[in-house]
Formats: structure tokens, C-alpha cells, sequence
């Protein structure tokens, strides 16, 4: 097994835990996406015009308009004609109403929690050298918002559906990253493992998912077994849908937050890149409320990372080179924020007409006139990529 020199300490520390969890986890690292991989080196050739046009083809199901595309393509959208035997679409609907009953808490567990754990590994280093989360932040997490909102909403895990639909753009954005990180000289392979590798993705699927729900508990939200079960599901298809092998996506929410456990004892201590991820995170916070003063910005983003700090853990937060600070009581006043809020929405219809949550996630989430992009980054580096 190679094993990239940043993961022999976690390995070790892994092993000592769950040897075959931690074997897997490392082993996952020098993995990418084959079939998603062959497909982007043979587009790249054809240019953005005609690889996007042989993206949308292959989105919409149209096989006929494929047959003189690269045989790769056609193995790619070929690749997805099947149901796993494990996914019961119907099953989603209870998942479905979890997310849309408690989106604000989702958002809030997302920026505030599973994105920072995420950055807290080596995942944070491809996004710091393209700089997605630099240069074109707000835009980069509000296209990540619209992925999670359609794949909620019912119906959208159908074939050809946009929860679908984004799922595998997903995939293949990884892929085109991939691709250029490799033709560069940014990235050490053997330091680092194959750059957005099948370990990373497996892990940030693992914490979208189990470790969100944790979080959403420490936040107030309220959900059943069964809906806790159904979010895990959606999930799990998406992930398999953005070409997470099987091999290392979970099955259950006891095996994610395994995963989520021997990848984090697997991973380096937080990097420099990670306190920069992590810092752009927080600060983006006021940006999505639409503030404009300094003063007020200041204030919400100091507000954000008390509550993530209590989410994460002082440990991380130190890492991570949050503002010292204690957590007692932030997670205990921030559930009692939210009860009110909840009671005004039942007192005063005008104000919960304005303020639902639906009106929260279509805020924050990237729509654009064109529909569904099926453009991919063509450069390195976010701030001379075209716009995808």
C-alpha cells in the first residue's frame, strides 16, 4: 500500500483504533474516479463548448446525440442506467420533510459545523490552491446550497431530476479539478494522495450526513428515527451518484460516523489552509445575511464561530485559530432563539410568510437564468477560470 507521507502518523493512530477502517481510509486516498476521469481527459481535447454539450446530452438521457461521442462519455452516463439495489426512492419522502422543517438549522450545521470539519483536513488544500473558496466563495457555497436543496425536494433523486442532475455535476466537477491539478506542478502527489480523492469524498459524505444530524440535535432541530434514516438515504444515493466507491460510502449512520471518526484520526493536524477555509467560512456568514455595515459583520461572524466552536469542539476551534472564548450556554441560548423564532412565525402570518424556510435556502442558493450549468472550470485557478 503507498501510503502519502502526510497520513503515516494518522495512519498509525488510526490503526491503533480500527486497523481495517484506517487501511481502507488511507488506501482511499490514492483512488480518484476512474470512469469520471477517463471521461474529462478525453473531452478536455474537444473544449468547453463541446464538452459541455456532451454533458447535457448525457444529463438529459439523450443517447442518440452520444453515439459519436467518446466512448468514455458513453460508458460514464451508461455507468448510472441502474438503480443500486440498495436505493428505495420512496423511502425519501421522510428525509424530504426533515430537511425543509428545520433548513435554517441545516444551514446553519453545515457552515458552522460540517464545513468546518471538512476544511479541518486535507481536503481544504485543493480548495486553496484553486482558490473556489477564495475568490468566488459566496458563489461556490451557494451552488453547494442548491445541490442540497434539490436533492430534498420531493422527486428530486429521480433519474434525470435536478437532485440527480447536480449530483453528477458534482462528480464531474470534482473530476475536471482533478484534472487540472495534475497537469500542474501545485500538487504533490506523494505528499498529499490524489488531489479530491474517493477518502475525501467519502469522508465529506459521511459528515453531510451522520455528522450533520448530530449537530442538528445540538441545535434543536426534531426529527423521528425514520426521518433520520431517509436523510441518511438521500445521502447515500447522492454520494454514490458523485462517484464515491462503494468501498468506502456508508451504509448506515452508525458506519458514516465511523468513517467520519478514523478519517478525522487518519488526517494531519489542521494546516495553515485549513485556518484559511475555515476563517473565509466564518466571515461569508454576514455576506449571506446581506449585511453591509462593518460593525454588524463583525458582530454575526463573532456570533458564528462562538456557535461553531460549541458545535466542533475547543480542540478544533484551537487548531483552527478561532477567537478564545467559552461556549457555555451559546448552543442552550441559540435553541431558545429558534423557539422564538418559531412562535412569531405562529403568532404573525405576514412575518411567516416572509421568513420560512424555503424563503431561507432559495436566499442563499445559486440560480441562474440559464438553468442548470453544465459548464466546468477551465483553469487552475478560480480567478482565471471561466465562469462555470
Amino acid at each position: 500500500m503507498i501510503i502519502p507521507s502526510t497520513y503515516v502518523d494518522g495512519y498509525e493512530k488510526g490503526r491503533e483504533v480500527d486497523t481495517d477502517r484506517a487501511t481502507n481510509y488511507v488506501t482511499h486516498s490514492m483512488i480518484g474516479d476512474p470512469l469520471a476521469d477517463a471521461m474529462i481527459a478525453d473531452c478536455d481535447p474537444l473544449g468547453q463548448k463541446e464538452s459541455s454539450r456532451l454533458i447535457k446530452l448525457g444529463m438529459t438521457g439523450d443517447d442518440d446525440g452520444l453515439r459519436d461521442a467518446p466512448e468514455s462519455v458513453r460508458e460514464f452516463f451508461a455507468s448510472m442506467n441502474e438503480l443500486p439495489d440498495w436505493v428505495d426512492l420512496s423511502s425519501f419522502l421522510p428525509g424530504c420533510s426533515l430537511f425543509h422543517r428545520n433548513t435554517r438549522l441545516v444551514l446553519a450545521g453545515m457552515v458552522g459545523g460540517v464545513l468546518i470539519e471538512g476544511f479541518s483536513t486535507n481536503i481544504a488544500q485543493s480548495f486553496f490552491l484553486t482558490g473556489r473558496l477564495r475568490d468566488q466563495g459566496i458563489r461556490r457555497l451557494k451552488q453547494n446550497n442548491r445541490h442540497m436543496l434539490e436533492i430534498f425536494m420531493p422527486g428530486g433523486m429521480d433519474r434525470f431530476a435536478d437532485g440527480w442532475t447536480h449530483s453528477v455535476r458534482v462528480r464531474l466537477v470534482h473530476a475536471r479539478v482533478r484534472y487540472l491539478l495534475s497537469k500542474s506542478d501545485e500538487w504533490d502527489v506523494e505528499e498529499l494522495g490524489t488531489p479530491i480523492s474517493a477518502a475525501h469524498v467519502g469522508f465529506a459524505i459521511s459528515a453531510f450526513s451522520a455528522r450533520l444530524l448530530e449537530h442538528l440535535r445540538s441545535l434543536g432541530a426534531s426529527f423521528d428515527e425514520e426521518e433520520s434514516r431517509s436523510f441518511m438515504n438521500v445521502w447515500r444515493y447522492s454520494g454514490y451518484l458523485m462517484g464515491i466507491p462503494e468501498t468506502i460510502l456508508f451504509t448506515d449512520k452508525e458506519d458514516a460516523l465511523e468513517i467520519f471518526r478514523i478519517g478525522r484520526l487518519c488526517e494531519p493536524h489542521a494546516s495553515l489552509e485549513s485556518i484559511v477555509m475555515a476563517a473565509s467560512l466564518i466571515n461569508s456568514a454576514p455576506l449571506f445575511a446581506g449585511l453591509s455595515q462593518r460593525d454588524e459583520q463583525r458582530k454575526l461572524a463573532n456570533y458564528v464561530a462562538q456557535v461553531s466552536r460549541a458545535l466542533i469542539g475547543n480542540e478544533l476551534a484551537d487548531e483552527l485559530r478561532y477567537p478564545k472564548g467559552s461556549t457555555l450556554g451559546i448552543l442552550w441560548k441559540f435553541r431558545l432563539m429558534n423557539r422564538i423564532e418559531a412562535v412569531r412565525k405562529k403568532l404573525n402570518p405576514e412575518y411567516n410568510r416572509e421568513n420560512t424556510n424555503m424563503a431561507s435556502i432559495l436566499a442563499v442558493s445559486m440560480f441562474d437564468d440559464e438553468g442548470i450549468s453544465y459548464k466546468l472550470p477551465d483553469h487552475i485557478y478560480a480567478e482565471r477560470s471561466s465562469k462555470w
